[in-house]
C-alpha cells in the first residue's frame, strides 16, 4: 500500500465553549486538510502532511501533533508567522469560522517549496479548502495537480467569510471547475454547493462537476447522508446511519479521509455499487466522528467504527 500526500491547512481552532458558567475558547489543533490527513493514518493510510507551520509554539504543537499521529511532515516547511487562529462559533447547523492572523501562517506555501519526490511518490494527491485563497498555495496546487502520477482528490472546504464579495466567490468558482476537471473524486458540502452554485439542487451539482471531468463525486448531506454520483450511473442518495451526534466538527473531511484510505487499499472501485460501499463506510467514519467532540483527535480507527456499527 503507498501514501496519500494531503496539501492544505494546519492551524489552531478557539471553539466557543462554556465552563463553570463563563464562555472560554477551547484551544483544538485543526484545518480541513490537517483532519484528513490524521483521519486517514487512523484508518489505516500511509499520509504526508504538506502545508506552511507557523514558527510559534503552536506551531510546534502542530508539527508534533501530526507526528504522534503517524502523519509524515517530512513536506511541510516552517514560516516566520504566528500560527493562525480560526475562532468557531455555533448559531446553526454550519459552524462559524472567523480567522485571525496576518500574514496567514497556513498561506505561505509556494510550489518551490514542493518536495518533488515525495509528490511523484503518493498514491493520492489531495489539494483543497481555505490555502486555494492564498496565490502561493494555488501556485503549489496547480504545480501539485500537474505533476501528481495518483488518483487526484478534491474538497473546496469553502469558508464564506474569507470570500470578500461576489468576485472572491467567482474566482473560487472557476479554481474549483479548474481543479474537478481533472479530479478522480471530489467531495464537497451541501453548504459548499449551496454557495457555490445557487438554487441548484445537490444531484444537479453533482452531475455537473462530473460533467467538467470529475470521476466521482460526493456531496455530504449531514443527517441526510450524501449524493454520490458515478461513472455509468444516475446521482442516488446513500443514507447516513442514525448517531449521537454531539460535535459536527471534522464529519466532512472524515469522509474524505475515509474515502482516500480506501483508495490507497484498493484503488478506485470498479462499479457505482462499489462506489456506494464507499461512501456508506465514509458515512459511518463520520457518525462515529460526530459522537465526540473534537475534530482530528475524534477521527477513529477501522476497529471502532466495527465495533460501532458492525462490519
Amino acid at each position: 500500500m503507498g501514501y496519500a500526500v494531503v496539501l492544505g491547512e494546519a492551524l489552531v481552532d478557539l471553539l466557543d465553549t462554556e465552563l463553570d458558567g463563563e464562555r472560554v475558547y477551547r484551544q483544538a489543533i485543526g484545518g480541513g486538510p490537517l483532519n484528513v490527513a490524521v483521519g486517514v493514518a487512523r484508518l489505516g493510510g500511509a499520509a504526508q502532511f504538506v502545508g506552511s507551520l507557523g514558527d510559534d509554539a503552536l506551531g510546534g504543537r502542530i508539527r508534533g501533533f501530526l507526528t504522534a499521529a503517524d502523519v509524515g511532515v517530512a513536506g511541510a516547511i516552517t514560516v516566520s508567522a504566528p500560527t493562525t487562529l480560526a475562532v468557531v462559533t455555533y448559531a446553526g447547523p454550519e459552524p462559524d469560522f472567523r480567522f485571525y492572523g496576518e500574514p496567514a501562517s497556513y498561506g505561505l506555501l509556494g510550489p518551490d517549496d514542493l518536495d518533488l519526490a515525495l509528490l511523484e511518490g503518493a498514491d493520492v494527491l489531495y489539494c483543497g479548502s481555505i490555502v486555494l485563497l492564498q496565490p502561493g498555495p494555488l501556485a503549489a496546487a496547480r504545480r501539485a495537480w500537474s505533476l501528481a502520477p495518483g488518483l487526484r482528490v478534491f474538497d473546496p472546504n469553502v469558508r464564506p467569510r474569507l470570500l470578500n464579495g461576489p468576485a472572491a466567490l467567482d474566482g473560487l468558482r472557476e479554481v474549483v471547475a479548474e481543479f474537478a476537471a481533472g479530479a478522480h473524486v471530489v467531495k464537497m458540502s451541501a453548504a459548499d454547493a449551496v454557495l457555490l452554485y445557487p438554487g441548484e439542487p445537490v444531484e444537479g451539482v453533482a452531475a455537473y462537476l462530473r460533467e467538467l471531468g470529475a470521476a466521482t463525486v460526493v456531496v455530504t448531506l449531514g443527517a441526510a447522508g450524501a449524493v454520490l454520483a458515478a461513472a455509468g450511473a444516475d446521482p442516488v442518495r446513500v443514507p447516513a446511519p442514525t448517531v449521537n451526534a454531539i460535535d459536527a466538527t471534522g464529519a466532512g473531511d472524515s469522509v474524505m479521509a475515509a474515502l482516500i484510505a480506501d483508495l490507497l487499499v484498493d484503488g478506485e472501485p470498479e462499479s457505482p455499487s462499489g462506489w456506494v460501499e464507499r461512501v456508506a463506510f465514509a458515512l459511518r467514519v463520520a457518525g462515529l466522528v460526530c459522537e465526540s467532540r473534537g475534530g482530528a483527535t475524534a477521527m477513529p480507527t477501522r476497529a471502532a467504527v466495527t465495533d460501532r456499527f458492525g462490519g
